[in-house]
């Protein structure tokens, strides 16, 4: 089975600003500042924010399921301002599932806005039906949110 969910969050920060915090590694260093207690923690494994970087977000106490996930960059590219990670470890990966990627969209509205589209595609066994039907975009909206709020209130 396979599956897919995506959000688009409209920012009031122009797309080139938005790219240079998601692209490498600010992404996860702002995450670890800004939503410990919502996202997680975030730390570097290995690599130094290209493709094949692997960072490991250790989740809040509470959450269901594991209590972390290592993803891999798998693509970054610039002139589109896509990034895309997959699940290496953790995660929905401990529940079984085949496939779990994270695909960061960075599309200019004008040149003061910009969109962030942020899609999970999945692939799992029909068994995990139930699993799947659980997966959000909601913890990707949140940062979204939170990292336009961070760079709005810094330029201004």
């Amino acid at each position: 089975m396979k599956g897919q969910v995506t959000v688009d969050t409209v920012l009031e920060v122009p797309a080139n600003a938005v790219w240079d915090v998601y692209r490498g590694l600010e992404l996860g260093r702002l995450v670890d500042q800004l939503l410990p207690d919502v996202i997680g923690r975030v730390q570097v494994v290995e690599g130094d924010g290209g493709v094949g970087t692997v960072v490991k977000v250790s989740f809040p106490p509470g959450t269901p399921g594991a209590g972390f996930m290592k993803e891999r960059f798998t693509k970054i590219d610039d002139e589109k301002r896509i990034k895309e990670t997959e699940l290496v470890e953790g995660g929905y990966k401990d529940v079984g599932f085949d496939a779990y990627r994270i695909r960061l969209e960075i599309v200019e509205k004008d040149d003061k806005s910009s969109v962030i589209r942020s899609t999970i595609e999945y692939e799992n066994d029909e068994k995990l039906a139930d699993v799947a039907s659980q997966i959000t975009t909601k913890p990707l909206e949140i940062m979204a949110e939170t990292i336009g709020k961070y760079l709005s209130e810094k330029k201004a």
